[in-house]
């Protein structure tokens, strides 16, 4: 089986974070399952790294394109499912229309899982401005109820990266905000943002004091080797009914993106 898995980062801009993912995806993984991962084109931040540019809407739906093409070559090049490794969710809803290959998302899959430990999941996540698109993702999803608290880490996307060297300051930052979302009623905590869930896990992490932290990442694998088998045996894909779920025609859709990205023909 083989997965593809689609970072919001450019991979080799921060290699401890790009080994250290390689790292929680083999040890995750099923024997006999392969997940390649795949981050941003280089350059594609220039001048700021991506926590700045995921929150702003305009922006996040232009690095969408990146997501969207990826999943099309995913399933032209034979891959058993694609992984959407990014908690806003990253052209989800988009490119289930256009595949039939199992797409699994990080936000979705995560809060979904944590849903089945506790009854109240807390968000600890470090961009800020990404609350209110995780707000409305999960009341999309059905989960707003679900979702409590959303904190975050007094700690930044460079301390995150530096934190493979010297990892208790962010362990206590992590500890200090987990326990913040406990306090306002969270039983259970989703590290947001791949970075930290996989800082988290390659430092042991699965609970604070009494309360269980949840691998995001490493759930949203099982769950896309899952629907990996389910769609084997049985050919399980979403509906295929109005304007969130329809497929369209795939020369039309070919024709659509040979009119807005010239430049890749």
């Amino acid at each position: 089986m083989r997965i593809w898995h689609q970072s919001f980062t450019v991979l080799d801009d921060v290699p401890h974070y790009r080994d250290a993912l390689r790292r929680h995806l083999s040890s995750a993984a099923r024997p006999g399952t392969t997940v390649e991962p795949h981050g941003m084109a280089p350059g594609t931040y220039p001048g700021s790294y991506p926590g700045v540019h995921i929150g702003h809407l305009y922006l996040t739906n232009l690095h969408r394109e990146q997501f969207v093409r990826a999943a099309l070559r995913a399933e032209d090049e034979g891959y058993d499912a694609f992984l959407i490794a990014t908690i806003p969710d990253t052209g989800f809803e988009e490119i289930r229309t256009l595949v039939d290959i199992p797409v699994v998302a990080f936000g979705n899959a995560s809060v979904a899982y944590a849903a089945t430990v506790g009854t109240r999941v807390g968000i600890v996540n470090f961009i800020a401005e990404l609350e209110p698109q995780l707000r409305r993702n999960m009341d999309a999803y059905g989960f707003g109820s679900l979702v409590g608290p959303i904190v975050q880490v007094e700690k930044g996307f460079t301390d995150v990266m530096a934190a493979y060297a010297d990892p208790e300051p962010l362990l206590e930052a992590f500890r200090t905000a987990a326990r913040r979302a406990v306090a306002a009623g969270a039983n259970v905590i989703v590290p947001g943002e791949g970075p930290l869930n996989v800082f988290l896990a390659d430092q042991g992490v699965s609970r604070v004091d009494d309360v269980p932290v949840i691998d995001s990442l490493g759930t949203a694998l099982a769950l896309a080797e899952t629907r990996a088998v389910q769609y084997r045996r049985t050919g399980l894909h979403p509906p295929r009914t109005g304007l969130y779920f329809a497929r369209p025609a795939p020369d039309m859709v070919a024709a659509a993106r040979r009119f807005y990205y010239r430049d890749e023909t």
